[in-house]
């Protein structure tokens, strides 16, 4: 954005307020973008908590930015200085100020959230919902101090010079190292680096991952060229060339991204390598999205997806869980985006219209490290502040609220364990898992009448893991084991657990439960059970490697009329 620009320098305030706000609009919907590629990349039983948890960065970072936030890193009252702004605390405006005041703060408000963002995609499938909102509240802190440093009047780093269009600095590289120091406190998801590479769960939704990548591409067109902060005067021309600029690099980032799976995933085109080599690219030209030329756009997309994807499988080779590439899109390609306009900068006679007059030219046109220096300075102080203040928050709620989930709940789900999503729902008091749906008078049955096949897929996945279909043969993924109805002599299972025998103990379990609870998690059975490929059948979930989960959670037929009837 503009850093220090104020409604006196605009040409034509109302048009270009109608400009911000327009771009903040289109800004806005990159939380849907954040929500469907995050969920796109986790496990179909924690989608829904991940989309919460996108709403709750509007909802509860919005909130504290509004009261806070904007006054500590656009403030200009008395008390403002080098280190933080101060005033318009709970923002308010009068008519005469009204059109500039709350453009401005609703469009850095959808910076701060994106910051916030950011972060939940590291954290994902084994956070705390409760923790989450309380970091999100807290995470505006972390937003302002640098967004100051970087764009306000007096803030210390943008006297210095320091080139930073759209929030290379303030909003993705706070959002990636803040994502790195929480994926290490939370440490691995369970079985992430623990169990064979085959049989670790897949994207719970490609398709929704790429549909969140383009919405998340459309709002980066706004969030570039919006930070043109107006398109009076000559500004309409560096809003067309953040635009040009943006775009080329995404191009580029995403070729290489796809040829690099190609190369090196024998000849496969990894849908993860092209996700993060265009989100990656888009990182990479925000810092000089207005100032790059189109082949300064293009190197700098080459060379952030490559980073960006070196990154992501460094942090895996180093068991560094980070679930939808964060750190490597935003953290390693914020850096550079600040490094490369230190090297790639050039003053032309647009630079005025940005009032970026204490730029000075990149090394690679003067030779001179004096800009160079000054993005790295940028770098380590923001990395350093972001560091220390999300170490000190984190640790915080996790002494207080707790931050990871327990093994339990992580097991079954963040769906069920915080949204009861698919009918059931986890008392965290018994430990158990109960069913909405099933009478009291006959806690043992549980009937579904006229429901599609994916529907009842849909809500055995959220309950038991991933599932394929009974008809569609055995896989190493499913937890699921498919028994025949009538076992021949031929199968060497033993009395102990025979289906039958272990209908029988379920049977009896159920009739002590006072409520319809599916399982507890002090019933564990541990049967070794044969596949079979026959067309009716029944299902029974095989061993699990989990001991604080049962193995055997209910016994399903489905007859000839489609009706469902688990046992439980």
């Amino acid at each position: 954005m503009i850093p220090n620009a104020t409604k006196e320098k605009f040409e034509d305030p109302q048009n270009d307020s109608i400009w911000i706000l327009s771009s903040t609009f289109i800004i806005f919907t990159m939380q849907s973008g954040f929500g469907l590629l995050e969920s796109g990349s986790v496990t179909v039983k924690n989608e829904v908590n991940i989309m919460m948890k996108n709403a709750v960065d509007v909802m509860f970072g919005g909130l504290t930015f509004w009261m806070v936030g904007y006054g500590l890193g656009f403030g200009d009252e008395p008390g403002a200085n080098p280190f933080c702004g101060w005033g318009d605390f709970f923002v308010h405006a009068n008519s005469s100020e009204l059109g500039w005041t709350y453009s401005k703060f609703f469009f850095q408000s959808s910076f701060a959230t994106t910051a916030t963002t950011i972060v939940s995609g590291s954290m994902a499938e084994r956070t705390r919902l409760d923790a989450y909102i309380v970091f999100s509240m807290l995470n505006t802190f972390i937003f302002c101090i640098p967004a100051h440093w970087v764009w306000a009047p007096g803030g210390w780093l943008y006297e210095m010079g320091v080139i930073d269009i759209a929030g290379a600095g303030p909003v993705h590289l706070v959002g990636g190292v803040t994502g790195l120091v929480a994926t290490l406190m939370l440490k691995p998801r369970h079985g992430r680096f623990t169990t064979d590479k085959n049989e670790q769960p897949a994207m719970g939704s490609p398709t929704n991952a790429i549909l969140g990548m383009f919405m998340l591409w459309w709002g980066w067109l706004g969030f570039n060229c919006g930070s043109t902060f107006g398109i009076s005067g000559l500004k309409w021309k560096l809003a067309a060339r953040s635009a040009v600029t943006t775009t080329l690099a995404s191009v580029a980032g995403g070729i290489v991204g796809t040829m690099t799976s190609y190369i090196f995933k024998q000849r496969r085109f990894d849908v993860g390598y092209t996700i993060n080599g265009i989100l990656g690219s888009l990182v990479g030209i925000t810092a000089s999205c207005a100032l790059a030329k189109p082949w300064e756009a293009l190197v700098i997309g080459v060379c952030s997806s490559l980073i960006t994807n070196g990154v992501c499988e460094l942090l895996s080779k180093l068991k560094i869980d980070d679930p939808v590439g964060c750190v490597g899109t935003h953290a390693a390609s914020g850096m550079f985006s600040l490094l490369a306009s230190g090297f790639l900068t050039e003053k032309d006679e647009l630079t005025d219209a940005m009032q970026l007059d204490r730029i000075r030219p990149g090394l690679v046109y003067s030779g001179d490290f004096r800009q160079l220096g000054i993005q790295a300075l940028a770098v380590v102080s923001i990395c350093g502040w972001t560091v220390v203040t999300s170490v000190v928050f984190l640790k915080l709620i996790q002494v207080t609220v707790g931050l990871r989930v327990s093994l339990e709940e992580e097991i079954i789900g963040a769906d069920i364990v915080e949204h009861a999503i698919g009918g059931v729902f986890y008392n965290k008091k018994t430990r158990m898992i109960e069913s909405e749906q099933a009478s009291k008078e006959e806690p043992d049955i549980i009937r579904h009448y006229d429901q599609p096949i994916a529907t009842m897929h849909r809500r055995q996945s959220h309950v038991y893991g991933r599932r394929f279909s009974t008809q569609s043969g055995s896989c190493k993924d499913s937890l699921h084991y498919q028994l025949p109805v009538s076992l021949s002599d031929e199968v060497d299972v033993s009395e102990k657990n025979s289906p039958l025998t272990l209908l029988k103990n379920i049977m009896n379990w159920c009739k002590t439960r006072k409520n319809p609870v599916l399982f507890s998690p002090k019933d564990y059975v541990t049967p070794n059970l044969p596949i079979s490929h026959d067309n009716e059948i029944y299902d029974l979930q095989g061993n699990l490697p989990y001991p604080s989960i049962p193995s055997c959670k209910y016994v399903e037929e489905t007859n000839r009329d489609n009706i469902t009837v688990t046992y439980v």
